[in-house]
Protein backbone atom coordinates (compact mmCIF):
# COMPACT_ATOMS: atom_id res chain seq x y z
CA UNK A 1 0.00 0.00 0.00
CA UNK A 2 1.25 3.45 -0.84
CA UNK A 3 1.73 5.78 2.07
CA UNK A 4 1.89 9.52 2.00
CA UNK A 5 -0.10 12.64 2.68
CA UNK A 6 -2.74 11.80 0.05
CA UNK A 7 -3.48 8.42 1.65
CA UNK A 8 -3.47 9.91 5.13
CA UNK A 9 -5.87 12.62 3.93
CA UNK A 10 -8.28 9.94 2.68
CA UNK A 11 -8.14 8.22 6.06
CA UNK A 12 -9.27 11.41 7.73
CA UNK A 13 -12.02 12.50 5.34
CA UNK A 14 -13.75 9.31 4.17
CA UNK A 15 -15.95 6.99 6.19
CA UNK A 16 -14.98 3.69 4.63
CA UNK A 17 -17.38 1.67 6.75
CA UNK A 18 -20.31 3.84 5.63
CA UNK A 19 -19.20 3.54 2.01
CA UNK A 20 -19.64 -0.22 2.31
CA UNK A 21 -22.68 -0.02 4.60
CA UNK A 22 -20.88 -1.80 7.45
CA UNK A 23 -20.31 -1.43 11.17
CA UNK A 24 -16.77 -0.89 12.44
CA UNK A 25 -16.63 -4.45 13.78
CA UNK A 26 -17.29 -6.05 10.37
CA UNK A 27 -15.34 -9.18 9.54
CA UNK A 28 -13.14 -9.52 6.46
CA UNK A 29 -15.81 -11.78 4.92
CA UNK A 30 -18.42 -9.04 5.51
CA UNK A 31 -16.12 -6.46 3.94
CA UNK A 32 -15.55 -8.62 0.85
CA UNK A 33 -19.26 -9.35 0.44
CA UNK A 34 -20.27 -5.70 0.85
CA UNK A 35 -17.56 -4.62 -1.59
CA UNK A 36 -18.75 -7.04 -4.27
CA UNK A 37 -22.36 -5.88 -3.86
CA UNK A 38 -21.61 -2.16 -3.81
CA UNK A 39 -19.03 -2.32 -6.60
CA UNK A 40 -21.49 -4.20 -8.80
CA UNK A 41 -24.26 -1.71 -8.02
CA UNK A 42 -22.19 1.49 -8.51
CA UNK A 43 -20.07 0.32 -11.45
CA UNK A 44 -20.30 3.11 -14.03
CA UNK A 45 -21.02 0.59 -16.81
CA UNK A 46 -24.11 -0.61 -14.91
CA UNK A 47 -25.31 2.53 -13.15
CA UNK A 48 -26.33 5.70 -15.00
CA UNK A 49 -26.50 7.90 -11.89
CA UNK A 50 -24.37 11.04 -12.17
CA UNK A 51 -22.46 10.14 -9.00
CA UNK A 52 -22.00 6.42 -9.82
CA UNK A 53 -18.32 6.76 -10.77
CA UNK A 54 -17.56 8.74 -7.61
CA UNK A 55 -19.44 6.25 -5.41
CA UNK A 56 -17.67 3.37 -7.17
CA UNK A 57 -14.29 4.99 -6.43
CA UNK A 58 -15.30 5.44 -2.76
CA UNK A 59 -16.25 1.76 -2.53
CA UNK A 60 -12.94 0.74 -4.12
CA UNK A 61 -10.94 2.91 -1.71
CA UNK A 62 -12.93 1.62 1.27
CA UNK A 63 -12.20 -1.96 0.27
CA UNK A 64 -8.52 -1.17 -0.31
CA UNK A 65 -8.18 0.20 3.22
CA UNK A 66 -10.47 -2.16 5.14
CA UNK A 67 -9.25 -5.38 3.53
CA UNK A 68 -5.62 -4.65 4.46
CA UNK A 69 -4.98 -5.38 8.16
CA UNK A 70 -2.33 -2.71 8.59
CA UNK A 71 -4.23 -0.01 6.70
CA UNK A 72 -7.46 -0.87 8.55
CA UNK A 73 -5.71 -0.63 11.93
CA UNK A 74 -4.32 2.80 11.03
CA UNK A 75 -7.74 3.92 9.79
CA UNK A 76 -9.50 2.63 12.94
CA UNK A 77 -6.91 4.29 15.19
CA UNK A 78 -7.49 7.58 13.38
CA UNK A 79 -11.28 7.24 13.71
CA UNK A 80 -10.96 6.70 17.45
CA UNK A 81 -8.65 9.69 17.81
CA UNK A 82 -11.09 11.89 15.91
CA UNK A 83 -14.23 10.45 17.52
CA UNK A 84 -15.76 9.72 14.12
CA UNK A 85 -17.29 6.35 14.98
CA UNK A 86 -20.82 7.65 15.48
CA UNK A 87 -21.12 11.36 16.21
CA UNK A 88 -24.92 11.21 16.12
CA UNK A 89 -25.01 8.45 18.72
CA UNK A 90 -22.51 10.35 20.89
CA UNK A 91 -24.63 13.51 20.65
CA UNK A 92 -27.78 11.56 21.52
CA UNK A 93 -26.10 9.98 24.55
CA UNK A 94 -24.92 13.39 25.76
CA UNK A 95 -28.39 14.86 25.27
CA UNK A 96 -30.12 11.93 27.03
CA UNK A 97 -27.78 12.15 30.01
CA UNK A 98 -28.25 15.92 30.20
CA UNK A 99 -32.03 15.84 29.82
CA UNK A 100 -32.38 12.98 32.32
CA UNK A 101 -30.44 15.02 34.87
CA UNK A 102 -32.55 18.13 34.21
CA UNK A 103 -35.87 16.29 34.32
CA UNK A 104 -34.98 14.31 37.42
CA UNK A 105 -33.94 17.48 39.27
CA UNK A 106 -37.11 19.33 38.23
CA UNK A 107 -39.39 16.44 39.29
CA UNK A 108 -37.74 16.25 42.72
CA UNK A 109 -38.18 19.95 43.42
CA UNK A 110 -41.38 21.06 45.19
CA UNK A 111 -44.13 22.21 42.94
CA UNK A 112 -45.76 25.61 43.34
CA UNK A 113 -49.29 24.39 42.59
CA UNK A 114 -52.10 25.13 45.06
Amino acid sequence: MATGSHTTHLFMTADHYAALGLAANASLADIKKAFRQKASFYHPDRNDAPDAAQRFAQVQKAYEVLSDDEARQAYDDNRRRNLLDDPLQTAQEIWQAYSARIFSSSSSSPSSSS
